[in-house]
């Protein structure tokens, strides 16, 4: 009786394992192309897409300097500048860009791409969006929307974190549900170079 009850779980387990495949392989069907989506994973409540567009690595635009990204953005940032142990055991110039919720952006100018690129952040305030449109607040329907032209509902009624990640795995954008609403976004990169 044991030894049924251990084989009908992980019978259940892989038919658990290969319907969460099927949905993601489904789901790349309803990719937009400008986000060149090769691949989708869904364990429990994530939702993983891979994409090798641009807009991952850069989710404010491509700016050649700091100060031109604070002028040109519209909102009101308070700058902290310093150094930061990064890139193994280089020390690299970090601006810290806070709003007043807390929300921050962490840039340096990179001396490879000659472009400022973010090494992390938290957004929680509204005001603050991505060149893609998405802003907190918004509902979990239309954050899918600017992925996905269409999809099934019932795919993403359990997702509570949509994390879309550069094709080289160097920044990923975390987005955290809670219910219908986007509660924040969060940037982590591992960048290799400076």
């Amino acid at each position: 009786m044991l030894v049924a009850s251990i084989a009908f779980s992980q019978q259940n387990a892989v038919i658990g394992n290969v319907s969460s495949r099927a949905k993601a392989m489904r789901m790349m069907n309803f990719s937009r192309p400008e986000y060149q989506i090769k691949d989708i994973k869904v364990y429990t409540d994530t939702m993983t897409v891979y994409s090798l567009a641009n807009q991952v690595i850069y989710p404010f635009g491509e700016w050649d300097s700091i100060e031109y990204f604070m002028t040109n953005n519209k909102l009101h940032w308070y700058r902290e500048s310093g150094y930061r142990q990064a890139f193994d055991s280089s020390e690299v110039s970090v601006n810290r860009l806070r709003r007043l919720d807390d929300s921050y952006l962490d840039l340096f100018y990179s001396i490879w791409t000659r472009k400022i690129e973010l090494l992390g952040g938290y957004i929680a305030d509204r005001e603050v969006t991505l060149i893609n449109g998405i802003h907190p607040g918004m509902s979990k329907d239309d954050v899918f929307k600017v992925f996905f032209k269409k999809y099934p509902k019932s795919y993403t009624a359990e997702v509570t974190v949509l994390k879309v990640v550069s094709g080289a795995n160097e920044v990923a954008e975390i987005y955290t549900f809670k219910g219908t609403k986007l509660r924040h976004i969060k940037i982590e990169t591992s960048y290799k170079y400076y």
